[in-house]
């Protein structure tokens, strides 16, 4: 906590993996009508506007998600915080829809574990904004901050497997299969949610 007690530190920490999905994906939206995508992405042309939404809240949501945890805007710009609040909400309610929206789109793209984890994750985003939301609605500040954490970390968690596939897809050429990308991708996931959950209990 004490490592990031400092705004700069924190959004830096934040930042940073979120920029890489955020590039990577916009890429893709490009590639998209171009006809450029790479093989292991060709499906995406079938379904683009649930693509397309999928990385438009996902930007959002990640560029939104480390202000809102900066106590100089809650405490100064309050308006700010509650209007940037609805936009990320916004944003996390439509990437939960894209997500299930493409899981079933393409329930064959991924192996059985990955997709019960997007089925998994993608559910629990929506679930955890309607606690936070329910959260403030009756003033319980402390719980709607803890669930707006938990979902954002669900929501974030795919930036951190992205973080970790990409090196391993620059060096091999190829993104990581079988039961490795199963470990990868769950791994990576749950240990966002992990921290996160040991976030909300140390403040």
């Amino acid at each position: 906590m004490r490592h990031f007690s400092k705004p700069r530190r924190l959004l830096f920490a934040l930042y940073a993996p979120t920029m890489l999905a955020i590039v990577l994906a916009a890429v893709q939206v490009v590639q998209i009508p171009l006809g450029a995508l790479p093989p292991d992405s060709q499906r995406l042309q079938a379904a683009p506007v649930w693509h397309f939404m999928h990385v438009m809240a996902g930007a959002a949501f990640g560029l939104i998600g480390p202000l809102q945890f900066s106590r100089a805007l809650k405490n100064r710009f309050a308006m700010v915080h509650r209007v940037l609040g609805h936009l990320f909400v916004a944003a996390g309610a439509a990437i939960s829809l894209s997500t299930l929206a493409l899981l079933w789109r393409f329930p064959a793209a991924y192996s059985p574990a990955i997709s019960g984890g997007r089925l998994v994750f993608g559910t629990a985003l929506g679930l955890a904004l309607a606690r936070a939301m329910r959260a403030v609605f009756r003033r319980d500040y402390t719980r709607h901050r803890n669930w707006m954490i938990r979902a954002y970390a669900i929501g974030i968690g795919a930036t951190v497997v992205s973080t970790v596939f990409f090196p391993i897809y620059v060096i091999t050429g190829a993104p990581p299969q079988g039961m490795v990308a199963d470990a990868v991708f769950l791994g990576s996931w749950s240990a966002c949610i992990a921290f996160a959950e040991i976030l909300v209990r140390r403040i």
